[in-house]
């Protein structure tokens, strides 16, 4: 039931990966990323692609780098983490609370 939630949760947090290199690099290009993170070229391109609908980098010949939009997302992300943690954290009790497997 919660797969798709998971698998969310690690896209995103590939996406911010990626994000957070290319922010420390400042023109950076798929291999470096690819090479950098572990993680295959076609997922760092889908990242990217990602990050520049977003409007968090903008390609240049030489790589991507960030936008000027980059401080205030990485702002609402960690709101909207802490968020999420409180949700999830109630998730945990309702399903803990009640159950035959609790017993």
């Amino acid at each position: 039931m919660l797969q798709r939630l998971r698998e969310e949760v690690v896209k995103t947090g590939r996406h911010l990966e990626v994000l957070r290199l290319v922010e420390a690099r400042e023109t950076v290009g798929i291999m470096q990323l690819s090479n950098e993170t572990a993680y295959p070229h076609h997922k760092v391109r889908y990242s990217l692609r990602v990050l520049e609908d977003e409007q968090l980098i903008a390609p240049t010949n030489n790589g991507a780098v960030t936008t000027d939009e980059v401080p205030a997302f990485l702002r609402e992300v960690e709101a909207d983490v802490e968020d999420l943690r409180g949700r999830l954290e109630t998730l945990r009790l309702t399903a803990g609370t009640g159950g035959k497997g609790n017993e």
